[in-house]
């Protein structure tokens, strides 16, 4: 693929400013984001079927301003891009263009302590911008899976969720203002709070209506002590009651995170209740990932009796879904709820003991600090290891989805019954509110030829979002829409796509910003 003329002529002006690559390698590298479907791809060894014209790296929100004043001129199309890390196909370039990535965009502008503030530019790596705030004492709180490898602007374009949001909020609650580019070149300071408030619009707007080059985030000290344990639940549905209890009485656990019968079930080791979870490395999705590796290697026998049993399961996804549905519940191995506080010390201390009460009053077994302790210790281990089950002959995914209290367990029972036919199903709850919670489900399917197992993850992905749809509930609480949900997005918002596409027509009218993406 070679640059059009229009973007060859907009490549040799930048460059005379700014760093332009139009070399195969980092064309190739920026093809695509952490999309499960074009994993499928690359396993069949396709790496790069849309690939940019051209990676440009600015490094100020005037050099991103100029970029898309530059690109208006010839119509040249422009994608924001973070980390990578999406995995919603946010960051990919349907139809060539610029990527613009702003990681050379990583300062610390301004720390106020006594404000609870920082200001920091939009590039910032996330593990690098916490590091920052740690060395001064603070910390932002917000810690997605994806934090080694995922920027501040991403978090912004995509309205991240950390692992913590319970305590600290989700990203939205968390930017105090912002500096954004729109498509017609012009810088907005977006204020919370404002009326309207643009902040807010533009935030999860994943690069369809502007690009992010700074932001003044709320931080809050390091906490001086955390409690975290673990506590066993018979079920599903009295896991899940008695987080409502504990968020609905006013307490704000940092860590929510209840893993239904098979979540929990694949970890318990020798049957001690205390070792349940043990080997939880994975954070998110949880022991699934830690059980498809064994697929990938492993010479003793157990190895080959766990390669055989997941192989079984994944080939026949409906039997063993209903199997473990049916057998997990009355196998006495209980459900594990980790669930953690941390702050001012005798606050947190409070915080745990009131907390401790509802969990028991709700049927709860204390479990202790183990299963807490290790969840904190692992709880990125995930990232790395994704790409073992796409090498072990499998593909997996994840879906993230909320609800009212209300509508929580009929909506975990709809998107079990709609996805059983077509992969292996797991789950957990977690991101607790007052008014509702998280599902967080894993997808697991044997991968074949790549066409029709790019089918299937398309029925699978048909089929899951079908049922959200159906149960009232959102297709997103933290991954984005992307190219995955841009189909459902009339279905869940009806007139107020009239409303989004108003403000593409008004801050991008040349049409220029991130095509195809949020249901656009």
């Amino acid at each position: 693929m070679t640059a059009t003329n229009s973007s060859s002529e907009i490549i040799a002006e930048l460059s005379r400013t700014m760093r332009v690559s139009t070399s195969a390698p980092d064309r190739v590298a920026y093809a695509r984001d952490l999309w499960p479907r074009g994993l499928i791809g690359v396993a069949d060894g396709v790496y790069a079927p849309h690939q940019p014209d051209a990676i440009v790296w600015p490094t100020s929100t005037e050099e991103v301003a100029a970029i898309v004043k530059a690109c208006i001129r010839t119509k040249t199309l422009i994608v924001p891009y973070g980390s990578g890390s999406g995995v919603c196909g946010g960051a990919v370039a349907i139809r060539g263009g610029l990527i613009v990535d702003c990681k050379r965009m990583r300062k610390v502008i301004a720390v106020d302590a006594a404000a609870g503030s920082a200001t920091l530019e939009a590039g910032m790596i996330g593990d690098h911008l916490e590091h920052e705030l740690n060395r001064r004492g603070l910390t932002m709180g917000h810690f997605p899976s994806s934090i080694m490898c995922s920027t501040l602007g991403g978090w912004l374009a995509a309205r991240s969720a950390g692992q913590l949001s319970t305590r600290y909020g989700k990203i939205e609650d968390m930017v105090r203002s912002a500096t954004f580019v729109d498509g017609t070149g012009q810088v907005h300071e977006l204020v919370s709070g404002a009326q309207p408030d643009l902040l807010q619009l533009a935030i999860g707007s994943e690069g369809t209506l502007g690009i992010f080059t700074r932001a003044t985030v709320t931080v809050h000290p390091l906490p001086a002590a955390r409690y975290y344990r673990g506590w066993s639940f018979p079920r599903v549905a009295a896991g899940c009651e008695a987080i409502r209890r504990v968020v609905q009485r006013g307490l704000r656990p940092a860590c929510v995170r209840l893993y239904n019968e098979l979540d929990s079930f694949l970890h318990r080791r020798d049957g001690k209740p205390e070792a349940t979870h043990e080997a939880h490395e994975a954070g998110e999705p949880s022991a699934l990932s830690h059980w498809l590796t064994a697929l990938a290697g492993g010479k003793s026998t157990l190895d080959q009796l766990r390669r055989g049993a997941i192989g079984a399961a994944l080939g026949q996804p409906a039997f063993f879904n209903k199997l473990f549905s049916t057998v997990l519940p009355w196998a006495q191995s209980g459900c594990l709820l980790v669930m953690g506080f941390e702050g001012q010390a005798e606050l947190a201390a409070a915080e745990a003991e009131a907390a401790k009460i509802e969990l028991e009053l709700a049927g709860g077994k204390d479990l202790g600090p183990g299963p807490g302790e290790r969840w904190l210790a692992h709880r990125y281990a995930v990232s790395f290891r994704m790409s073992k089950a796409f090498e072990s002959g499998a593909f997996v995914d994840t879906m993230e989805v909320c609800t009212t209290w209300d509508q929580l367990l009929p909506l975990y029972a709809a998107v079990q019954h709609a996805v059983s036919p077509h992969a292996f199903v797991m789950a957990h709850f977690s991101h607790a509110y007052a008014d509702g919670c998280s599902i967080y489900f894993t997808f697991a399917a044997k991968a074949g030829e790549r066409v029709a197992t790019e089918r299937r993850y398309d029925e699978l992905w048909r089929a899951a979002l079908t049922a959200v749809h159906a149960s009232g509930a959102s297709i997103s609480h933290h991954h984005g829409v992307g190219l995955l949900k841009a189909p459902f997005m009339p279905d869940e918002h009806g007139d107020g796509m009239r409303v989004y596409r108003g403000l593409k027509t008004a801050l991008d009218p040349h049409g220029i910003l991130n095509p195809g993406k949020m249901g656009l």
